[in-house]
């Protein structure tokens, strides 16, 4: 128990260099309330205290704003940074070293009590305000861009970003190692990269068919141009 409140310790210095000092941290990060709040709700609940499970899932979620279900599975050194609006359904899972910033959903999609919210490998960094739905996995060292909506599943090393998210493969190995991989500011627009590539298209349509347009017949009387109109009647 003590090394893995070490873990959550070490994991908000990290990731977050807001953090100053261990007492700090320990009474003014409500994610790490949240986490240990969910751990201990999580021993009850796979020790059959159910009810007590909700209960102390439900009162963290009044102290912290973050909601996180005690039946979900969640590894070491995960971090809510900020928090308020995190909602973690009942059977999600999540790996190790995984990043969440505020208002990120993990929720269901289904009415059935078997897997119905998503599973995040280990490394994986979600953006604020973003969804992710359904029983679907967010392959390891992935970034989920913030008030992205992710309802597919994700290939590891992969950035996803849109609404619906829409997933672009990222080099199979991280620049630096052992450290984690928060910068989720660094992503592509696709809407961008799609009009620059409608634009580029024009511009070399255009040129090919100005030629024809410069040669093309005009007629000229009392000089004004006479615009010829194709007569249509049948």
């Amino acid at each position: 128990m003590f090394k893995i409140i070490r873990q959550d310790i070490d994991a908000v210095f990290e990731r977050d260099p807001a953090a100053r000092n261990v007492m700090e941290v320990l009474l003014c990060y409500p994610g790490l309330h949240a986490i240990w709040g969910y751990r201990l709700a999580h021993w009850l609940w796979r020790h059959g205290a159910r009810l007590l499970a909700r209960w102390v899932s439900h009162v963290m979620r009044g102290l912290t704003g973050i909601e996180i279900h005690p039946g979900a599975r969640i590894g070491p050194r995960f971090f809510i940074d900020h928090g308020m609006g995190v909602v973690i359904g009942e059977t999600t899972e999540i790996g190790a070293n995984v990043t969440l910033y505020q208002g990120v959903t993990l929720g269901g999609t289904s009415l059935q009590r078997g897997k119905r919210h998503p599973t995040l490998e280990d490394e994986v960094v979600v953006g604020a305000g973003a969804r992710i739905l359904g029983p679907i996995t967010v392959g390891r060292n992935s970034r989920i861009g913030a008030n992205a909506v992710v309802v597919k599943p994700v290939r590891p090393n992969s950035i996803v970003v849109g609404i619906p998210g829409r997933e672009i493969e990222r080099n199979n190995h991280r620049a630096v190692k052992d450290t984690p991989d928060l910068n989720h500011d660094k992503l592509p627009d696709v809407i961008w990269s799609m009009l620059d590539s409608m634009i580029e298209r024009i511009e070399q349509l255009e040129k090919r068919t100005q030629p024809v347009w410069e040669s093309r017949p005009t007629a000229v009387s009392d000089e004004k141009e006479v615009v010829l109109k194709e007569d249509f009647s049948i």
